[in-house]
Parts: C-alpha cells; sequence; structure tokens
C-alpha cells in the first residue's frame, strides 16, 4: 500500500484527516508543519497548499494511479470516502444528508468556533463585544448539532461518516467556547460515542506531542499578525 504523505499540525482541521486516515486504515506519513515557526508559508509546502493552511495530502496512487496532492480538510476527507468506499453512502440521498452536515461543519462549526477560541483565549486584548458575539453563535451551534442528534444517531443519518470524524476535533475544545457540554445531552451521547472509538483515540493523538502553547511574541505574530497576510 503506498504511503500517503500528510503535511499537518495537531489542530481541528488536522486531526479530521489524521482521524479518517486512522478509521481507514490507509497507510500514511505525519509530516509536521509547525504553524507557530511559520513552516507554512514555505515554497514547497505553498506548492501543495495554496492557501497556507493545513493539512494537506500527496498520495502518490491517485484516482488514474498518478500522485494527486490536495489541500482543505473537507475535500480531503471527500477524496478518502471515495478512494476507500468508507464513510460516505453510495446513494445520492444518503450521500446528500452527510455532505450537507459536512459542509455545515466547514462554514460554520470550524470558522466561529475558531473566532471564539481567538477571542477568547489568544487577542492581545479582551473585546466583550466580540467574546460575546462568538461565544453567543458557539452555543447555538452546539444547539443546533443536539437537535440533530435528539433524532438521528449520526450527524449525517444512520451510519459513522465524514461529517462526525469532520465536527469532533473541533468540540473537544468545548471549555474553551463558553460551553457547557451537559447543557446538550444528546450532543454529549454522541461525543462520547466517537470518543471511544479507538481509530479516533490514535488520530488525535498525532503529532499531538508537538504542540506547545502559544506565548511567545514570535509565534503570535506568525498566526495572527501581519505575516499571514502577506501576499505570496
Amino acid at each position: 500500500m503506498p504511503t500517503i504523505e500528510v503535511y499537518s499540525w495537531p489542530t481541528p482541521n488536522g486531526h479530521k484527516v489524521h482521524v479518517m486516515l486512522e478509521e481507514c486504515g490507509l497507510k500514511y506519513e505525519a509530516i509536521p508543519v509547525n504553524i507557530g515557526a511559520g513552516e507554512q508559508f514555505r515554497p514547497d509546502f505553498l506548492a501543495i497548499s495554496p492557501n497556507n493552511k493545513i493539512p494537506a495530502i500527496v498520495d502518490p496512487e491517485g484516482p488514474d494511479g498518478r500522485p494527486i496532492s490536495l489541500f482543505e480538510s473537507g475535500a480531503i476527507l471527500v477524496y478518502l470516502a471515495a478512494k476507500t468506499g468508507r464513510f460516505l453512502p453510495a446513494g445520492d440521498r444518503e450521500k446528500f444528508e452527510v455532505l450537507q452536515w459536512l459542509m455545515f461543519q466547514m462554514g460554520g462549526v470550524g470558522p466561529m468556533l475558531g473566532q471564539a477560541h481567538h477571542f477568547r483565549m489568544y487577542a492581545p486584548e479582551k473585546v466583550p463585544y466580540a467574546i460575546d458575539r462568538y461565544s453567543n453563535e458557539a452555543r447555538r451551534l452546539y444547539a443546533v448539532i443536539d437537535k440533530r442528534l435528539e433524532r438521528s444517531e449520526w450527524l449525517g443519518g444512520a451510519e459513522y461518516s465524514i461529517a462526525d470524524i469532520a465536527t469532533f476535533p473541533w468540540l473537544r475544545s468545548w471549555q474553551n467556547q463558553g460551553v457547557v457540554l451537559e447543557e446538550y445531552p444528546h450532543l454529549e451521547r454522541w461525543f462520547d460515542t466517537v470518543a471511544a472509538r479507538p481509530a479516533v483515540q490514535r488520530g488525535v493523538k498525532v503529532l499531538a506531542d508537538l504542540r506547545k502553547p502559544v506565548t511567545d511574541d514570535k509565534a503570535r505574530e506568525i498566526l495572527f499578525g501581519a505575516t499571514q497576510y502577506a501576499r505570496r
């Protein structure tokens, strides 16, 4: 089995792909891209991830037998599901049910919880308006998920899917998002079930020992300052 190269860092978006690879039993090599040190701006990484974001993959055995590189975690999940025939239903009705919840994660859960993290944990000054706005939006999104899981075992329907794989890593830091997990009992049931899966437990450990708290000014500037906005 060819080895898939995964250029990544232990963030929620990185862990989505780590978990998927573990769930699918694919052979892969996790290549760290230290985003606090600015490694995401290196030309070799930009060649496969022009948006300078992790994760990105290179599969030496793409759909036509030739190498393929992909960026954007959601696209990678869809690709790996298609490659293995797992975690994305074949039937159109079931498939689009899963994909709408995957897009919900990509367009809502990730960006909004990311903003909640930023203003609650990392912003150089406390901005009450921003903290309230994104904490309230985090709680609203949790409520949407909780209501969905009240009537569905999994986010995408009857089966565990890439919608669950994409969403779970973002909810692992619920304390930092101003959320009390016990207030969302159906989500909490789902969360505990996903967390107990052996492949998930392996996936969230990938590169985890490399991540350190953001404490120095240089890392803060790289992650949140002018460096990330430079034209490349």
